[in-house]
């Protein structure tokens, strides 16, 4: 058995949800990877961000979503709303604030001040979606329709930022 695994960097707008197209980088690390039949996980290691299966549907919303984005933003906001003011949730309390202001590298994380922090939303919808998906390999390549699409979605509006997305193929 083997086990293969690559980093790829994605960029996240911070001016609403940013859904990054990932499935060309899977297919390209499934082919890099050598493996024939196994499995592959795209796994986001970051608290706001979610990675997810769904159809390509070629049509766009005036932000340049596609219509089953808009569509699950649309059914998120119903469930969870936006992280609008110190109110809308309890997240985050005043200790994880001192917390993260004493971090060395706090300013990266609170540019703005305490307002940086107000993405309990985008916590809640990452947990609700889930960090990861698995994938079949076979014959050594990404094992899906035509039609289905591996996304990354970072839900954190509060700035942009450079976010990590790993791919682990695991198989013979």
């Amino acid at each position: 058995m083997a086990v293969y695994r690559e980093v790829i960097k994605v960029k996240s707008h911070g001016v609403r949800t940013s859904y990054i197209n990932v499935t060309d980088q899977v297919r390209e690390v499934i082919e890099k990877s050598g493996i024939q039949t196994g499995i592959c996980a795209v796994i986001s290691p970051h608290t706001t961000c979610s990675v997810f299966f769904e159809e390509f549907c070629h049509d766009y919303d005036e932000n340049g979503d596609e219509y089953l984005q808009a569509d699950l933003n649309d059914a998120l906001a119903k469930i969870i709303p936006d992280h609008t003011s110190a109110e809308t949730y309890r997240y985050p309390g005043q200790a994880h604030y001192d917390a993260v202001a004493s971090w060395p590298d706090a300013a990266s994380y609170l540019p703005n001040g305490p307002e940086d922090l107000w993405n309990g939303d985008a916590h809640l919808r990452s947990t609700i979606l889930g960090s990861s998906e698995v994938f079949d390999v076979v014959d050594g390549h990404l094992g899906v329709g035509t039609t289905g699409y591996i996304y990354f979605a970072d839900f954190d509006r509060t700035r942009p930022r450079e976010r990590r997305c790993v791919i682990t193929v695991i198989g013979e």
